[in-house]
């Protein structure tokens, strides 16, 4: 299953790791993107299988379930901080 980030063995494939956006749309893109992964990776059913696809590779390997959302919500928070932190810059540019 190429793609990014992890697969289900339903053939959805959310991403867990974002590489650094370069501008503002990037950036709200992938925010959008992590939301939908922690949704789904949340309603999932417990005895669902989750795959996680290793870095630069075509392979995937079982992974746990609460792990990958914790890290899917870590991520989020990173992406979040990082808009919070571009939205102040901008706001201290227009100040000035």
């Amino acid at each position: 299953m190429p793609g990014r980030g992890t697969g289900r063995e339903d053939g959805t494939e959310p991403a867990t790791s974002p590489k650094l956006p370069l501008n503002k749309e990037e950036l709200n893109s992938k925010i959008k993107e992590q939301k939908v992964v922690v949704d789904e990776l949340s309603n999932l059913k417990k005895n669902r299988k989750v795959y996680k696809q290793q870095p630069n590779s075509n392979i995937f390997f079982l992974a746990d379930r609460t792990e990958m959302l914790s890290e899917s919500k870590n991520t989020l928070d990173e992406l979040k901080k990082i808009h919070q932190e571009i939205e102040n810059t901008e706001k201290n540019k227009i100040k000035k």
